[in-house]
């Protein structure tokens, strides 16, 4: 489908693609930048997946780390805790249990005042094609966690898949996400009533298109329109270099198709979401090219049908786009993989810059 069909659309003025470092916008006023690992000679040299979370008085971030190369059969979820409102953060500890035979990647987190949930992506090195199963650990005082369980569907069989680091809670408690069904990496979209996260998921209907062993869309995120209408940004592997979505009116049982929108991509992870008014917002590298993924922007609607504003989180520019210090398969430069949680009256978003080191931007909501 064609950006005629889509849900939203954006103002076509509104990046100057010809400013390669900023496409001509300036930061929300107080949007401040914190750094949470960066590799050095003695640790891990690749970080990427970062996803944050608040429970009780910290704030988390995990993400995936490995000694050189994204995806590598060492991989492990690393993550690190904050108790000043993350200006200052422990070093990394693990996340994910040693298993024999396998490697795990970050999925993301659910919190509630009762317990908070970390999904763990863990692949198993001896199957033909790969496969992977989604696990979960959980907390209740943010310091113990238990051993790692499957997440199940409803009827109880474990989900055969890669958990997307992003699930949404509706207003009715509702779970929405999406997991990468195996083999191959197929987009569906997922929901539960469970409000832990940890079962009780169905498979969303969605026309997934299908391209090679993959399917075309890709590693979504989610937001409301004002009429309640739920929207799935997605990443486009046919390289539209633009952001593909689809709608749900019935709380993401049912999928439209996707349509090719007329906001630009990389064709990298993003993030999308909902500000406590209502206000949407999707924060990616709106570049009409791969690489580099830079600048990180965050792009806004007060109706979710019409983006009309943006402001810069990270530039290209010298100054703010440290040099790569380190070499691995798949490191790319740039700001890599989105992902945003509100607290506090702020925005966090969290990223790794070259793959290398794990940072967040935040900014007031009031700011936006």
């Amino acid at each position: 489908m064609t950006a005629d069909d889509a849900p939203f659309c954006m103002t076509e003025t509104l990046f100057d693609q010809n400013d390669k470092e900023s496409l001509g916008l300036q930061r929300a006023q107080g949007t401040e930048t914190f750094t949470i690992y960066s590799a050095s000679d003695t640790t891990d040299h690749y970080a990427n997946g970062a996803v944050m979370a608040a429970y009780r008085d910290r704030l988390y971030c995990m993400w995936q780390s490995s000694a050189k190369d994204e995806d590598s059969d060492d991989t492990w979820v690393a993550y690190s805790t904050s108790a000043d409102e993350g200006k200052t953060w422990s070093r990394p500890l693990r996340l994910s249990p040693i298993i024999t035979g396998c490697h795990s990647t970050s999925g993301g987190w659910v919190q509630s005042e009762e317990r908070l949930v970390a999904y763990l992506n863990v692949w198993r090195h001896d199957t033909i094609p790969q496969t992977c199963h989604t696990y979960f650990v959980e907390t209740t005082d943010g310091i113990t966690w238990s051993q790692p369980q499957e997440v199940t569907w409803q009827d109880g069989t474990p989900i055969e898949g890669i958990m997307e680091q992003d699930p949404h809670r509706l207003d009715s408690g509702r779970l929405i996400g999406a997991v990468h069904l195996m083999p191959g990496m197929t987009l569906c979209p997922i929901y539960t009533d469970d409000t832990t996260g940890r079962t009780g998921w169905h498979k969303g209907d969605f026309p997934a298109t299908p391209n090679g062993k993959q399917s075309a869309e890709l590693e979504p995120s989610f937001f409301l329109q004002r009429d309640s209408t739920l929207i799935m940004t997605m990443r486009d592997q046919r390289s539209s270099h633009r952001i593909p979505a689809a709608q749900s009116h019935d709380r993401g049982e049912t999928w439209s198709n996707a349509c090719v929108t007329n906001i630009p991509d990389s064709r990298a992870k993003q993030c999308a979401g909902n500000l406590p008014d209502g206000t949407a917002y999707i924060v990616n590298n709106p570049i009409q090219e791969k690489k580099p993924r830079v600048p990180l922007v965050i792009t806004l609607s007060n109706d979710g049908r019409s983006f009309n504003r943006a402001y810069l989180l990270r530039s290209g520019s010298s100054d703010d786009l440290s040099p790569q210090r380190y070499v691995g398969k798949y490191k790319t430069i740039g700001y890599s993989y989105p992902k945003a949680m509100l607290h506090d009256g702020y925005l966090y978003i969290a990223y790794s810059m070259n793959k290398e080191v794990v940072q967040y931007t935040r900014i007031k909501v009031s700011k936006l």
